[in-house]
C-alpha cells in the first residue's frame, strides 16, 4: 500500500528491495529527474536496499590512505593538484621510506581503521622497477608488522609484471578510478592517458584476483545522465568497492572556480548508485565533510556504506577519531 502513493519511478524501484533485482540505466534516467523534494523518499529506499544486500561483514567499510610519494606528476588531470601542469601549491617529495610507511599505518590501525592505502602520485608502473619494489617491499612490511591490517595500495596504470606482484604480495583492494562516464574522461579529466589504460589495468587486477576499488568524481562538468552512465560503467567492470568522491576545489587546478554540486545531486547520485550496485561496497571519499557539513549522516544515509578517512592526500581530511564516533551514531539506524 505504501508504494502507490510513491512516485511512479520511485515505487518501479522498489523492485530492487523486494528482488535484489538491479535498476536498468532507463530506469536509472527517470530517478536522475526526480525534483529536489523526492530525494528523501529514494533516500530511503537507498538505505533499505543498503541495509538488506550489501556486504555486512563490517557495518561501515572505513579506509585510510597515505601520499607516499606526492607531485611532479606528468599527467594532466584537471582537478589534481599533484599533476606538473597545474600550479597548486603542495608539498613535492619522493617514494617515503619504509619506516615513514609503517608508522602512518600502526597509527591509522590503532585508531580502528582496517583498511590502509598506499598512494603514489605518477603515470603509474607498467614495468617492475626499482621504485616498485620498495612499494612491494612496504607491502610486505606492513603484513608483518601488523598481520590485520588489510594492507591496499593505489599506484596508477598497471602492466601485467606489476599486477601479478601485487598479488603474490598479497594487496587487498587496488584503487584505480574511471572518474567519469568513459566517452568524456579525456574532455573532463585528462588526456596524457585514456581511460582505456585504466580499464585495462581493472582487467589485469581482476585477472589475477585482486579486488579492485574504482569510481569516480562528481562535479568536473558532468551531467547527472553521464553520471548515471559511469555507474553503469562500474557495474559491467565488476568492481568490489566504489569510492565516490565530491569535487574540492583546489587553487591552482583549472577546476579551482566549479560551482559546488547541490545536496539534493549528491544525495541523488549515492541513492542511485546502490540501486545499481545492490551487493557492493559504496563509499564515499572527499567532499564529505567539506561539502556536505551537517548533512553527512544524510548521505551516509543514502546508500553509501563505507567511507574513507583521514586526509585525501593534498587536502585536509576529517579526524579518524572523529569518523569513529560518527560511525557508532549511525549505527543505530542500520
Amino acid at each position: 500500500m505504501e508504494q502507490t502513493t510513491l512516485h511512479p519511478a520511485i515505487a518501479a524501484a522498489y523492485k530492487v528491495l523486494e528482488s535484489g533485482e538491479p535498476l536498468t540505466q532507463a530506469e536509472a534516467l527517470l530517478l536522475a529527474e526526480l525534483p529536489g523534494e523526492l530525494s528523501l523518499d529514494l533516500l530511503s529506499l537507498a538505505n533499505k536496499v543498503k541495509n538488506r544486500y550489501a556486504d555486512s561483514s563490517e557495518l561501515l567499510h572505513a579506509c585510510s590512505i597515505m601520499n607516499a610519494k606526492s607531485g611532479v606528476c606528468g599527467e594532466n588531470c584537471r582537478f589534481c593538484a599533484q599533476s606538473r601542469h597545474n600550479q597548486a601549491e603542495i608539498e613535492v617529495y619522493d617514494l617515503v621510506d619504509e619506516e615513514s610507511v609503517l608508522i602512518e599505518a600502526r597509527n591509522c590501525f590503532a585508531a580502528g581503521v582496517s583498511h590502509f592505502g598506499i598512494v603514489t602520485s605518477g603515470y603509474g608502473y607498467k614495468k617492475i622497477t626499482p621504485e616498485f619494489e620498495r612499494v612491494l617491499a612496504m607491502i610486505d612490511r606492513l603484513h608483518l608488522e601488523l598481520p590485520e591490517l588489510s594492507v591496499c595500495a593505489s599506484l596508477g596504470i598497471l602492466g601485467e609484471e606489476p599486477a601479478a606482484a601485487l598479488a603474490r604480495h598479497g594487496i587487498a583492494h587496488y584503487n584505480i578510478n574511471i572518474q567519469v562516464a568513459p566517452d568524456r574522461y579525456g574532455e573532463l579529466i585528462s588526456d596524457t592517458h585514456s581511460v582505456e589504460e585504466r580499464i585495462e589495468t581493472i582487467k589485469l587486477l581482476r585477472k589475477n584476483g585482486i579486488s579492485v576499488c574504482c569510481g569516480g568524481i562528481i562535479g568536473v562538468g558532468e551531467s547527472m545522465a553521464e553520471r548515471i552512465a559511469m555507474i553503469f560503467a562500474l557495474k559491467e567492470l565488476d568492481v568490489t568497492v566504489i569510492p565516490l568522491n565530491v569535487l574540492v576545489p583546489i587553487e591552482g587546478t583549472p577546476l579551482q572556480q566549479s560551482a559546488p554540486v547541490s545536496l539534493a545531486e549528491i544525495v541523488k547520485t549515492f541513492a542511485i548508485c546502490r540501486l545499481v550496485h545492490p551487493h557492493k561496497i559504496i563509499k564515499f571519499a572527499a567532499g564529505r565533510e567539506t561539502l556536505m557539513k551537517d548533512f553527512q549522516g544524510l548521505l551516509m544515509l543514502s546508500g553509501a556504506n563505507g567511507y574513507l578517512t583521514g586526509g585525501y592526500l593534498t587536502t585536509r581530511g576529517r579526524d579518524v577519531a572523529d569518523d569513529q564516533k560518527f560511525a557508532d551514531q549511525l549505527a543505530s539506524f542500520a
